[in-house]
């Protein structure tokens, strides 16, 4: 009976053993082990937000010919800005075969429900751009660095209005600010990356916000009370509509934008409600009380309207994302899956209120009028292929703030 029980014994922990050691190698054999495979022809479902903005139309375009390049099939959809029209969008997609699904999101926590069910159809899910927030169900996160675009942004205004050797020490300096869409988790990230810098100089009293909402007490949790709800132009010009009536006949030295189009909402109303400034009086921190002088305006995604009024002065600066390195990172994630191999980033991981997200980042730069040519020059958008030479062309040569 002891023989009996301890030849038992033995089984059960070889056994036993077996479990572990499986269990164990099944760390390092890569992702095929969650039953998450894909193979060359497999369907990748593209998920966009729309088609109205020539960013997504460069992901969406990038993302087909990347993938396909690699002998995937992909089919791509655009939700027109609309979060029951992008988790139809991502049923159909998986109900159509999709093996992975990358989605940009309208509503980083209105799609979850989708993406749920995406993955439990043994879908690979990646958030492109924007992080898809209270779910367990995505896998992982490519972007650009977030709070870079807010940087780059403050930065600008600070060094032409001279804020850090003075500037509106004497004449505090009135700014007008901007959030991104509240639905948008990127968006408190710009705005954090900005405020950070621009803080300090509403501690100081050289910055002043003409509505009276932002103030030194501002906090970056604060930032939905100067959202621009989807990202949408005609809303930025209603809220700057009220910032103008507010400011009255005094100057307006900067306009804090997240987005081009936004941008582009504060200076049609600034035109409509003051057509004597122009963009050929640019702000001038020696000449601060020049009423008619226009406002260093930021900007985001390069946009064609952006490259327009950039060159004519209407706009100072657009943060440009090379939208071609975040389909590379994708394009290459699904590759790795594909050859059995488990994606590592070397970034740390982004929470989305339920797991830590493996998340890669992009590095996003500036254009400015430089000359012809320059790293930072509006000319890039044509070197790394955004558009083309004929396009830049016809921009420069179109009328400012159309």
């Amino acid at each position: 009976m002891k023989k009996i029980m301890k030849s038992f014994v033995f089984a059960v922990l070889g056994a036993m053993m077996m479990v572990i050691l499986y269990g164990c190698g099944s760390q390092t054999r890569g992702w095929e082990d969650n039953g998450q495979q894909l193979k060359k022809g497999d369907l990748i479902g593209i998920s966009m937000p729309t088609k109205a903005d020539q960013r997504w139309n460069m992901d969406g375009n990038n993302l087909v010919k990347k993938l396909e390049e690699q002998g995937f099939k992909t089919k791509l959809a655009y939700a027109n800005n609309s979060p029951s029209q992008q988790s139809t969008d991502i049923n159909n997609l998986v109900s159509a075969g999709a093996k992975a699904v990358v989605v940009a999101s309208v509503d980083g926590t209105a799609v979850g429900p989708a993406v749920k069910q995406a993955k439990d159809n043994g879908a690979t899910v990646i958030a492109y751009d924007r992080l898809i927030m209270n779910t367990e169900s995505v896998d992982f996160y490519v972007t650009f660095e977030l709070e870079r675009t807010g940087i780059l942004e403050a930065q600008t205004i600070i060094d032409r209005l001279d804020l850090k050797n003075g500037g509106g020490k004497d004449t505090p300096y009135n700014i007008a600010l901007f959030a991104g869409s509240d639905d948008d988790n990127n968006a408190p990230y710009f705005f954090k990356g900005a405020w950070d810098l621009l803080q300090p100089y509403f501690e100081s009293g050289q910055l002043v916000d003409p509505s009276g909402i932002v103030t030194k007490d501002f906090t970056t949790k604060d930032w939905k009370k100067i959202s621009v709800h989807a990202w949408d132009q005609s809303q930025a010009q209603k809220q700057m509509d009220a910032i103008m009536t507010k400011l009255g006949d005094k100057p307006l030295a900067a306009v804090l934008s997240p987005y081009d189009a936004i941008s582009l909402g504060a200076m049609k109303s600034i035109k409509n409600a003051r057509p004597e400034m122009s963009p050929s009086i640019p702000f001038d921190s020696k000449n601060p009380t020049n009423a008619s002088a226009w406002p260093i305006i930021t900007g985001q995604d390069g946009m064609d309207i952006a490259i327009t009024n950039i060159y004519h002065g209407a706009q100072a600066q657009t943060v440009f994302k090379d939208t071609s390195l975040l389909s590379d990172q994708t394009r290459d994630l699904l590759v790795d899956i594909l050859e059995g191999k488990t994606p590592k980033s070397d970034k740390k991981p982004m929470n989305n209120g339920k797991k830590d997200v493996p998340t890669w980042l992009m590095n996003s730069d500036e254009l400015v009028k430089n000359p012809k040519g320059e790293q930072k020059g509006l000319h890039y958008v044509v070197e790394v292929g955004f558009i083309t030479e004929d396009q830049y062309q016809k921009d420069i040569k179109a009328p400012i703030i159309k």
